[in-house]
């Protein structure tokens, strides 16, 4: 069974940082693209960014690039999101996806766990 755990959501000031971290189980970690979406309220859901350990490849939407980092520890089936210079806009539910492997990459997600909220205050 897939399972997706999200943590590091919180309250921080704009201009602030963070740190998601995602514990992945149940697949093969470095055979699936892994990342996280954001959904604000009354908002449609957003892809933030994407990793694959196996080939290296990463997916940065344009909103966050420059901003946002993403890695990931194939020891322990974890990915990371640092976030810094955080704006309010960035206010949202996160969520850790397993997306599909289908082109273009990080775009289908296959799987997710329960998200982490992150509020940015202006």
């Amino acid at each position: 069974e897939v399972q997706l755990q999200a943590s590091g959501g919180g309250l921080v000031r704009a201009g602030g940082s963070l740190r998601l971290s995602c514990a992945a189980s149940g697949f093969t970690f470095d055979e699936h693209d892994i990342g996280w979406f954001r959904q604000a309220p009354g908002k449609e859901r957003k892809g933030v960014s994407c990793i694959s350990s196996g080939d290296g490849y990463t997916y940065y939407a344009d909103s966050v690039k420059g901003r946002f980092t993403i890695s990931s520890d194939n020891a322990k089936n974890t990915v990371y999101l640092q976030m810094n210079s955080l704006e309010p806009e960035d206010t949202a539910v996160y969520y850790c996806a397993q997306y599909l492997k289908v082109d273009p990459r990080c775009r289908v997600v296959g799987s997710w766990g329960q998200g982490t909220l992150v509020t940015v205050s202006s």
